[in-house]
């Protein structure tokens, strides 16, 4: 049997679907994943940059650099990530696996 792989925690899921579009700061994915969630999802600077670091450990996001023109103080600070080809095909599998589960359950919800 092979390996199962752990599945992503919902801030993993979040931060990794905002860097889809490309890479990002820290606020910045926190803001999209906060959009994209129409305001369920909140993510603290804890929550946000320990996730990231575990994300980077993994080898699904990598640090960037910034595609910025102008290099003045908070700017030329910002680290920016953006998603790996490992972590978009680790993503992609973790969407599939929610879209079976949620088929699955929708199957179980309609009336008899």
């Amino acid at each position: 049997m092979p390996p199962t792989r752990r599945s992503l925690s919902p801030a993993a899921l979040h931060i990794l679907v905002t860097l889809t579009e490309g890479p990002r700061h820290g606020y910045a994915i926190k803001q999209e994943a906060e959009s994209l969630s129409q305001g369920a999802v909140r993510l603290g600077p804890g929550t946000l940059y320990e996730t990231i670091q575990r994300l980077l450990d993994a080898g699904l996001v990598r640090e960037t650099a910034s595609d910025a023109r102008d290099a003045n103080g908070q700017e030329a600070q910002r680290r920016y990530y953006e998603l790996t080809a490992r972590g978009r095909k680790v993503l992609g599998e973790e969407v599939e696996q929610w879209r079976r589960f949620v088929s699955h359950a929708k199957r179980r919800l309609e009336p008899a």
